[in-house]
């Protein structure tokens, strides 16, 4: 396997571009690749100008960058797969009463898994991609670690626990010491068309955000066959919910109620299909458990071990105590509550030098 050719993610933005840029700089041999992984037609809520991943401007975009350093460039096709293990789960997850992260699946999925096999096939030993995030060996505990960026506004180790050992081996992550405004500078001193490209910001095949109409188009018999349920305030009924899929814990906004402050959702009862609404101080929780474990940076957590977690994307990390852990299961707790700990999320699990020691999906809160 040729240790020196890379297969780069180009999505057209600025931060794959100058991911490229920078190991075509260093000597490595470099083959872009754009994924296409829906399209507007299939997914809907397009805006009036095409212009996010996987739409023509993207796939132009990266390979304009491509041409300009002279590596080649191609665009995959990914939809099967992404529909399989992303959109389905997503729809899954929300059907469930859950509120999915389909980031994180994409990433262990389709950016890594499906680019290490594309890689396979062209000899390349390497795929990099433009995440804000470092990878280090450390030959202690023979593990691939994964570690903060050095912009922690970027920082996107979050979404990235799910990646394997074998993947983390065969990662090159060149922005992992640079900040974003570095790479912006790095983008016009290369003279990319991409420098001043703005970040996408919502997931991207719901482009309007509204998951609601992205359910309601995808599974319009599923939906029809939703059934109006009770809204529970204290123990007694004040409303009526128009289905558990368009709700989420924590939500405020978009209840239907008015009840002279502002209450949110608490929890969400697939089997009674109904939904419980509570006062923002009744959000709090001292515990979570979490399934689909991936451990990172180490092989396991001891009981009583002192970490720093995360339970959402925007959430700064907060310290807690594991009290049990296994190939399972992780079990937190946390020294002051969190607010709306929410089913479906991921909880991120760091060491206080900014190691993702482990991830895994909230499987359920526990009230404190």
């Amino acid at each position: 396997m040729n240790e020196k050719r890379v297969i780069v993610a180009m999505s057209g933005g600025v931060d794959s571009s100058v991911a490229a840029a920078l190991l075509h700089k260093e000597g490595y041999e470099v083959i872009g690749i754009t994924m296409k992984t829906w399209g507007f037609m299939e997914v809907g809520g397009a805006p009036k100008h095409e212009s996010g991943c996987c739409s023509l401007d993207a796939i132009f975009d990266a390979k304009n960058v491509a041409e300009s350093f002279g590596f080649p460039h191609y665009t995959v096709d990914f939809t099967k797969s992404f529909e399989d293990e992303v959109i389905e789960n997503f729809v899954d997850e929300y059907l469930s009463g859950r509120t999915p992260n389909p980031c994180v699946i994409c990433n262990r999925k389709i950016k890594w898994e499906e680019m290490l096999m594309k890689a396979n096939s062209l000899d390349a030993k390497y795929i990099a991609t433009g995440h804000y995030a470092r990878i280090e060996y450390n030959k202690e505990n023979d593990r691939y670690c994964l570690k903060n960026s050095e912009d922690s506004w970027k920082d996107q180790t979050y979404a990235l626990w799910g990646l394997t050992q074998e993947s983390l081996s065969r990662t090159l992550l060149p922005l992992g010491d640079y900040t974003k405004a570095q790479i912006r500078k790095l983008a016009n001193e290369f003279g990319l068309k991409t420098a001043n490209k703005p970040d996408s910001q919502e997931i991207c095949f719901v482009a309007d955000n509204n998951y609601e109409r992205f359910l309601r188009e995808r599974i319009p018999d599923r939906i029809n066959d939703l059934h109006e349920g009770d809204l529970i305030y204290h123990g007694k009924v004040i409303g009526k919910h128009r289905g558990i899929p368009f709700y989420t814990v924590g939500q405020r906004k978009g209840l239907g109620i008015a009840l002279g402050k502002p209450v949110y959702v608490k929890n969400i009862n697939v089997e009674n299909n109904t939904i419980e609404i509570a006062d923002k101080e009744e959000l709090l929780e001292f515990e979570l458990v979490a399934d689909d474990i991936n451990y990172v940076s180490k092989a396991k957590l001891d009981p009583g071990e002192k970490v720093l977690a995360k339970i959402r994307y925007s959430d700064p990390g907060s310290e807690a105590v594991v009290i049990s852990s296994d190939n399972n299961e992780i079990r937190l707790k946390f020294l002051k509550p969190k607010s709306a700990i929410t089913p479906g999320q991921s909880s991120v699990i760091y060491d206080d030098n900014g190691y993702v020691l482990a991830g895994g999906v909230i499987k359920k809160n526990i009230v404190g």
